[in-house]
């Protein structure tokens, strides 16, 4: 097994975008093409070309930028589908027919042998076209076996290249996808690839146990996005085949964090933190016991290193830590303390976070500064200088700030879909021309009640380097407050960096 080479399917621009609330541009999913392409996949599909007018034009788009990586367009066995695929110029086309007898009854209101004509035919249509064509039988796991097998011996019959397995509504098993898999290759030799979905958090496994069984190509999602509970995840098949099972796909892991989080961005959804690989804390540790162990060794706690997808680790100062992890965090910042410093320290650490209290970066800053008898860090290469905001009803929300940067001043305007979402991006219009530095976090809570209650806001920021910073806001104003967080984990993040290149620029 550990010669061989998986191919990579990524649906993230087709069946990802079905991800209820996701909508992108062509210009938006030509932007996630080039970055898929920078992550080596084998084959993107970039979408249903019939679907809309739109869809057509990103398909086209993609196939027309010259990318590495085989562009594929999904078609129904209609002529029409077909069409509008060869249109968009794609070089493989990603064929299905629901095969189930709940689909045939239900959906299609079609015999098993009309199915299977239709197969055959749009088969031999698209061939007849240049094409390589990928076949789906949907609903496969919910298929009489014998009946699944009849479908893909006939349709390589009649000229496909590979045949895919889905696991449309995410009810198979690992055990179920492995038997359906050596069943399948019994009868064809072909390349098969399987499609699973997350209903029961099995699409990862299921394609895992699909790969042992024979399978040499699996269908993904970036972040594991999709219908419903959405794909098997690129990143944790790709990772989990890499170090679990020594098998190789063409990925760039270094390049896996950013597409993450480019995905992320421009489709709105968030990637929950405790999200294998590229979640925040997928590499974040708060234990005393376990930050004693990765300072000594990383991979007592950590299963792979963090850099090798373009991730850091980082520790998690709380009422769990322990001395040796929070001494590497001072000594990250620039401090040494004593044994008897670092006795104060931690036991300052332990009582707010008893409290309740969570604890930023600029907080662990403040305790050591104070226990160190040091003055307030000077270095400010981010400054706020002047803040203005507009919103309200029919109004587009709007922020204006003026800002000292490495020394230059700035000002800048941006509109959002708040007030704070304004300022956030009017001052990543003016830091993005030194690092590009996003907003991972944002967390409000009021200390006090009424309606002039005093707002604290912690903010959590990372830049594209996988460097991770946390800070606080306290104020009457929550658009002021959150300025002030934002850039003072910004800053943090700034003077790291200048501290690394020499510079900034």
């Amino acid at each position: 097994m550990v010669d061989r080479c998986i191919r990579i399917f990524d649906t993230t621009l087709r069946d990802g975008e079905q991800t209820p609330g996701v909508t992108l541009t062509p210009e938006e999913k030509l932007e996630i093409a080039k970055q898929l392409d920078k992550l080596c996949v084998d084959t993107i599909e970039a979408g249903f070309p019939i679907a809309s007018r739109g869809e057509a034009e990103a398909v086209k788009l993609i196939a027309k930028a010259g990318l590495n990586a085989e562009i594929c367009g999904l078609a129904r066995m209609e002529k029409a589908d077909i069409d509008a695929a060869l249109d968009a110029g794609v070089s493989c086309i990603h064929l299905f027919i629901a095969t189930s007898d709940i689909h045939l009854t239900y959906k299609l209101k079609m015999s098993r042998q009309q199915a299977l004509e239709k197969a055959i035919w749009g088969v031999e249509y698209a061939k007849k076209h240049g094409v390589t064509v990928e076949f789906s039988a949907e609903d496969a796991t919910r298929t009489d076996p014998q009946v699944l097998k009849e479908f893909y011996r006939e349709v390589v019959k009649a000229g496909a290249d590979r045949v895919d397995i889905p696991d449309t509504v995410g009810v198979s098993t690992p055990a179920r996808m492995a038997y359906l898999v050596r069943e399948v290759k019994s009868v064809v030799h072909v390349p098969i690839a399987v499609h699973c979905h997350n209903d029961f958090g099995l699409a990862v496994a299921n394609s895992l146990a699909a790969v042992e069984a024979g399978a040499s190509e699996v269908h993904v999602t970036v972040n594991g996005l999709g219908e419903r509970a959405g794909n098997a995840s690129l990143e944790e098949v790709v990772m989990a085949l890499h170090n679990l099972y020594g098998i190789k796909t063409r990925i760039n892991t270094r390049a896996i964090y950013e597409t993450s989080r480019l995905v992320s961005k421009l489709t709105g959804v968030m990637v929950q933190p405790n999200k294998a690989i590229v979640g925040d804390n997928a590499f974040g540790h708060e234990s005393g016991i376990h930050t004693h162990g990765v300072l000594a060794l990383p991979f007592t706690y950590e299963p792979l290193d963090p850099e090798v997808v373009g991730r850091k680790r980082w520790l998690q100062a709380g009422k769990h830590a322990g001395s040796h992890g929070i001494r590497a965090q001072l000594q990250e910042m620039g401090f040494s303390p004593t044994e008897d410093q670092l006795a104060q320290i931690v036991n300052m650490v332990k009582e707010l976070a008893d409290k309740g209290k969570t604890l930023t970066d600029s907080d662990i800053e403040e305790i050591a500064r104070s226990v160190l008898k040091l003055p307030e860090e000077e270095e400010k290469i981010l400054q706020l200088n002047d803040l203005a905001v507009m919103t309200g009803i029919n109004v587009v929300p709007t922020a204006s700030v003026k800002l000292t940067l490495d020394g230059k001043v700035y000002v800048a305007s941006a509109t959002g879909v708040g007030p704070v979402d304004a300022a956030v991006k009017a001052i990543q219009s003016i830091t993005e021309r030194v690092a590009k530095i996003s907003l991972k976090e944002y967390r409000l809570e009021a200390l006090t009640g009424g309606s002039d209650a005093m707002a604290e806001v912690i903010v959590k920021v990372g830049d594209n380097e996988g460097n991770i910073s946390s800070a606080r806001g306290v104020g009457d104003d929550i658009v002021v407050a959150s300025v002030q967080a934002l850039i003072k984990g910004m800053n943090k993040l700034l003077v790291k960096q200048k501290k690394a290149r020499g510079s900034l620029k």
